[in-house]
């Protein structure tokens, strides 16, 4: 937490450049990780768990009802060298999109956008050949978590009255 705490506004600064307007919000919204935590599916970097309001159900975790179109979920990333050297990483976008956007991705726009606000890829939009593995692995997931990551157990926040 001290070292994110130090690096989240340049993050957010770098992000913002994307004009991608959940990329300019994200570390207003309700954040569901106490600590950043190591992410596999996401190279091993630091990641957290931001969620807009829309998808406030994500806080319930696998008990969340079906999430609704607008919710969006985001990760921020950034990873430490041995030497102690911080980079920031991608910031990681999914969004609930209306029903047909995607029917194999389940409706979700998957995004990646690059420290510097580059774009890396959006699903049905530019770059959308080097966002398909996001599909791919969250397919894994299964139906049952609407095809959802959720933050490990001993990095939970829980809140009360989300639903």
């Amino acid at each position: 937490m001290v070292i994110y705490d130090k690096v989240r506004d340049r993050m957010a600064a770098g992000y913002r450049l994307s004009h991608d307007p959940a990329a300019e919000r994200f570390v207003e919204w309700r954040r569901y990780n106490s600590a950043p935590y190591r992410s596999a599916t996401h190279g091993q970097r630091f990641v957290n768990n931001y969620a807009n309001a829309t998808a406030r159900a994500y806080g319930q975790y696998e008990e969340a009802a079906e999430l609704p179109v607008g919710s969006i979920l985001a990760k921020d990333s950034f990873a430490v060298t041995q030497r102690g050297d911080v980079f920031t990483g991608p910031l990681f976008l999914m969004e609930k999109m209306p029903e047909g956007f995607r029917p194999e991705a389940h409706d979700w726009r998957y995004t990646m956008i690059m420290p510097d606000g580059s774009l890396f890829g959006t699903t049905n939009g530019e770059g959308n050949e080097r966002v398909e593995f996001c599909i791919t692995c969250h397919e894994a997931v299964g139906e049952d978590q609407q095809q959802l990551f959720f933050v490990p157990q001993e990095f939970r926040v829980q809140f009360l009255n989300l639903r």
